[in-house]
């Protein structure tokens, strides 16, 4: 009688296949003590942060549609005979980029629905980032140690406007091409090497026999290459750095309050991402966008009546629609000012500004601590200001951009508007700072009396001797430290003129700007103090009326 004793090696032979490959990949990859350290990571739980959640879903819903898209698409500009099923264009000549893209809406099964939601979840990628930037900007989440961060979700939105205007030039349908051309004009507008720059873009003189060709090898590859990289490392950062939080009992810039990566926050993202994916589906399948078999093949020498570019490319637009028609000739040389001033000189010194605006702040305020916890916009009225005064200004060049469609519409004089709309760009930003600022201020006041008095409770109450009071309710030590939490900087002092000798002072130019520009945003009017501990014990104490 033998007996046969279990080697380790079989007990793990024994194991289950997923433990194995598990195991397997530990060996390799040390996955255990990755997931171990990560996998329990923990993140805040407040819906403005799923507005990042969107744009990482479109993104992906993106990618997962142009996929599918590019398996019928001829990104070609030789002529074809149209011979299918859509009757109104049969026997007609165009791009072999259009014919396939007629193809693709008629014959190919899904095609048109598939289409659509590409489209759609590009719009609302868009859409998307411009409002969780907003959320970030409002907040103050780009502070330290986010600047980076805040640099390639910037990045991310400039080549997400640029990837959409060359994914809805690849039809080479009337409308698109009509847009192609105003970007050929603003090309020509820059000085000296405008024109070699159109040449090399379109294979010679407009429209070319390139373009489409090449605006597909830059949506499909150069763009989404680019912005694959840039969401991975603003994911990456997002992590290392941890996430931001509001301001609230028990959370402080050591600390993050919420629910484990696993399996609270990853079941709730799952579910999000569907709900995404069907919402943007729904949209696609009730509401049509792009129907360029109602548009036809585009030719150089027809205009779409109501051209409109999508959304994120009106303010350029609007610039170029209410700009003046001014030009210089130097040297035999005409330099048109109605295309070079607003696209080459302001269009990119908005850019410019959104980008840097983390280290201007920065710089004014000389804070170089970090900061994990969001702040409310009220209080921090001027960078509130500042924003509302933007969006203000990128709303009234989106009238400029739609001025003819704002006239036939409301028949209203096209003349009229495109005056509104000039005056409306450097009068509106200014009203918006002021009566913004004034209400940010508001707030803070009303936030003061909330802490110092408590809250109206509705009850009126009658005193002995006739007089009628409002009870007001003490807040809790939550909604206490919520509202009184935040940071209040004091101005940077420049200081006296002379030393302690007599001798002047040497002050830099930028020296005396920051103190002018901290003054602005941090002196006498730019704050409400906050309520001091002396201040709410002397009225809790029995002197006031509660």
């Amino acid at each position: 009688m033998s007996t046969t004793t279990t080697s380790s090696n079989d007990k793990r032979q024994q194991a289950p296949a997923g433990e194995r490959v598990a195991d397997w990949a530990d060996g390799r990859l040390g996955i255990y003590s990755l997931a171990k350290a990560n996998m329990r990571k923990i993140f805040p739980d407040h819906w403005s942060f799923m507005l990042g959640e969107i744009c990482l879903y479109s993104f992906i819903i993106i990618i997962l549609t142009g996929v599918y898209l590019t398996l019928f698409f001829h990104p070609s500009m030789n002529e074809v005979e149209y011979s299918g099923s859509y009757i109104p264009l049969q026997g007609q000549l165009m791009s072999e980029a259009f014919n396939s893209t007629m193809h693709i809406s008629f014959d190919v099964r899904g095609g048109l629905l598939i289409r659509q939601i590409h489209h759609w979840a590009a719009l609302i990628f868009l859409s998307g980032m411009f409002v969780h930037m907003m959320r970030v900007f409002f907040t103050g989440a780009f502070r330290k140690p986010r600047e980076v961060n805040w640099l390639f979700g910037f990045l991310l939105f400039v080549l997400g406007m640029f990837t959409g205007f060359t994914g809805y030039s690849l039809p080479d349908d009337l409308l698109s091409g009509t847009g192609v051309r105003f970007m050929q004009g603003a090309i020509l507008g820059v000085p000296i090497v405008g024109t070699y720059l159109s040449m090399f873009l379109f294979g010679g003189e407009f429209p070319g026999g390139d373009f489409v060709a090449r605006f597909y090898s830059v949506h499909i590859l150069l763009l989404p290459g680019i912005m694959l990289g840039l969401v991975v490392a603003h994911l990456i950062l997002v992590f290392y750095h941890k996430h931001t939080q509001y301001a609230g009992a028990g959370k402080s810039n050591k600390n993050v309050v919420g629910m484990p990566l696993l399996p609270v926050y990853m079941a709730k993202a799952g579910g999000f991402f569907f709900l995404v994916f069907g919402v943007i589906a729904v949209i696609a399948a009730i509401a049509s966008i792009n129907p360029i078999w109602a548009i036809g093949p585009y030719r150089p020498d027809q205009v779409s009546t109501g051209a409109q570019p999508d959304w994120y490319m009106g303010f350029a637009e609007g610039l170029i629609r209410v700009m003046p028609g001014w030009e210089i000739n130097l040297w035999g040389h005409t330099l048109a000012l109605g295309v070079f001033i607003p696209l080459v000189v302001v269009f990119p010194l908005v850019l410019v500004a959104i980008a840097v605006y983390p280290f201007i702040e920065s710089w004014v305020t000389g804070d170089k601590r970090e900061h994990h916890i969001l702040d409310r916009p009220r209080n921090a009225p001027t960078r509130t200001a500042f924003g509302v005064a933007w969006l203000t200004a990128y709303m009234v060049m989106l009238v400029g951009g739609g001025n003819d469609l704002w006239a036939t519409h409301f028949h209203l004089s096209l003349n009229a508007i495109t005056w509104f709309v000039r005056i409306g760009f450097f009068a509106g930003p200014v009203i918006a700072f002021i009566v913004t600022k004034r209400i940010c201020l508001g707030l803070q006041r009303r936030d003061k009396d909330k802490v110092l008095h408590g809250r109206e409770s509705g009850i009126i109450k009658r005193l002995p001797h006739g007089e009628f009071i409002e009870v007001h309710e003490p807040l809790s030590q939550d909604q206490l430290h919520t509202l009184t939490a935040h940071e209040q900087y004091q101005p940077v002092e420049i200081g006296p003129s002379v030393d302690e000798n007599g001798v002047e002072r040497k002050l830099s130019g930028s020296q005396k700007l920051r103190a002018k520009l901290s003054k602005g945003y941090y002196g006498e009017n730019n704050q409400i103090p906050k309520p001091t501990a002396d201040e709410y014990k002397e009225i809790t104490s029995g002197h006031g009326h509660h």
